[in-house]
């Protein structure tokens, strides 16, 4: 059985580490969890006991982070930042299901909106994301710039 909750503590964040793509940095979860804006939903195998924390409690097996994004003249949408769910639990619906409840929380605070960005190779990716009723917007371009971090990571 899958659960899905909110990620609250630092403990929690870093418990799901194994589902990003590298370790988890306490400063980094800190403030993300600091920022009401923005939100960490796991999802937890209840019938899994997660061996990195000595057993006892689920283990993580997926995640989804948005980020709430307001402009003047639009209001706030959320944008989903990441998704990821372990491979042993794939082709379950656990990223929909993740998807689902990232757009009830937007719908539960107000936001008029959802949006994703995601390669036109990642066909995993829009599948899940048109399951849980998203749309593409074929004339899209995302052009990035990159720097080193203030703290040098």
């Amino acid at each position: 059985m899958i659960r899905i909750s909110r990620a609250g503590t630092v403990a929690e964040v870093v418990a799901a580490e194994g589902l990003y793509d590298g370790p988890a940095r306490k400063d980094a979860a800190e403030r993300f969890l600091a920022s009401d804006d923005h939100h960490l939903l796991l999802a937890h195998d209840e019938d899994e006991e997660d061996e990195d924390d000595g057993g006892g409690s689920p283990k993580p097996v997926g995640f989804v982070s948005g980020v709430e994004v307001t402009h003047p003249d639009k209001g706030t949408e959320m944008f989903l930042y990441e998704l990821a769910v372990d491979p042993a639990h794939h082709r379950r619906g656990i990223g929909r299901a993740l998807v689902a409840a990232l757009a009830e929380l937007a719908r539960e605070r107000g936001l008029y909106g959802m949006w994703v960005l995601t390669d036109r190779g990642n066909p995993a990716a829009l599948a899940t994301y048109r399951s849980a009723g998203a749309e593409a917007e074929e004339d899209c371009v995302m052009l990035t710039w990159t720097w080193p971090a203030a703290d040098g990571s």
